[in-house]
């Protein structure tokens, strides 16, 4: 491409999230910074989890989310019954005028946009077939690898694991997901704003926005975004900080596991989307602060001293941006 094709799409880009957000806002009242993370997550090419106790309009979005974008989509609610093939699909027999025959009937899993619901109630054989085929983008059958997307979206919804029946997902599986997003209850004028529409008028309004070569476009252009070295730096200064060893001394013991190099690579690519939404040809150090959050909260391992002692993730995250 050419540096005015580049600018071009640049532009096109964040026009059209800007065209987004509006429309899921009028769907997801009070849900900005929620909503600005799917967006993220979605043109980096990457998952998101989102944590949150149920009726805080999860599943709705995914529906407007996948209105807006025309994709094809599929809900998965996951139980402690769940097998991997309710996801995966399963082979069958059928009996045709040239005799038996086995065809394979896809399962949930083969769709553009996918919402896996209440992830962490599923048992974690489970969990491990749907995170694999998000991490590579393809499942095995029989033998036969078949592809998923593209687009390939995957947004997971989880109770906080202090509810009953639920099943926390290990750092393994958790770090597939580009980001974490933790959906706050609404205020006052949230709750006011959410009761003056009914969720299926507000959905009947939402207009499509992208179409999907539209958005793989605007992926491709995202991951090509560059980083100076000084920002380069930054991530992998926040990734070697969060080691328990270089912690500081006010979160002594409270790390058993910092974030890992998939981790480092996550920062990098959800920064180029909040930049490419910004309308901007390169990374800045405020795109990788800003959300070093939702990257990093689900990839630090707490020790049991630190819930002990009410320590969070967003705490040691906190004190790794500002160095106090």
């Amino acid at each position: 491409m050419t540096p005015e094709d580049v600018e071009n799409t640049a532009v096109e880009l964040r026009d059209a999230v800007l065209r987004l957000r509006a429309e899921l806002g009028r769907v997801i009242v009070g849900q900005r910074e929620t909503i600005d993370g799917v967006i993220f997550a979605l043109l980096a090419n990457g998952h998101v989890l989102l944590e949150g106790v149920p009726g805080l309009g999860k599943t709705l979005l995914v529906k407007a989310l996948a209105q807006s974008l025309a994709l094809e989509v599929s809900r998965i609610q996951f139980t402690p019954d769940l097998m991997p093939a309710d996801i995966i699909g399963t082979q069958t027999l059928h009996e045709t005028k040239d005799g038996p025959t086995i065809t394979f009937e896809p399962g949930p899993i083969f769709r553009q946009l996918v919402l896996a619901d209440e992830i962490n109630r599923a048992n974690p054989r489970t969990q491990a077939a749907l995170l694999e085929a998000m991490a590579e983008r393809q499942v095995t059958v029989d033998g036969r690898s078949r592809p998923l997307g593209p687009p390939f979206f995957v947004m997971a919804t989880e109770n906080p694991i202090d509810m009953e029946g639920t099943y926390p997902l290990p750092e393994a599986q958790a770090d597939r997901f580009l980001i974490k997003l933790v959906v706050p209850q609404p205020d006052r004028d949230t709750l006011l704003g959410i009761l003056d529409v009914e969720p299926g008028d507000r959905l009947a309004r939402v207009n499509v926005v992208l179409d999907r070569e539209a958005l793989l476009r605007f992926q491709a252009h995202v991951a090509s975004l560059p980083a100076a070295d000084h920002v380069r730096g930054r991530i992998v200064d926040l990734t070697l900080r969060s080691r328990p060893e270089n912690l500081p001394p006010r979160h002594a013991g409270h790390v058993a596991l910092g974030m890992s190099p998939r981790g480092a690579q996550a920062l990098l690519a959800t920064a180029r989307a909040r930049a490419a939404c910004a309308g901007r040809l390169q990374v800045a150090l405020e795109d990788v602060d800003a959300v070093c959050t939702p990257v990093m909260r689900h990839r630090l391992l707490l020790t049991f001293a630190a819930r002990a002692s009410g320590v969070s993730a967003e705490h040691v995250i906190d004190t790794l941006l500002t160095g106090r």
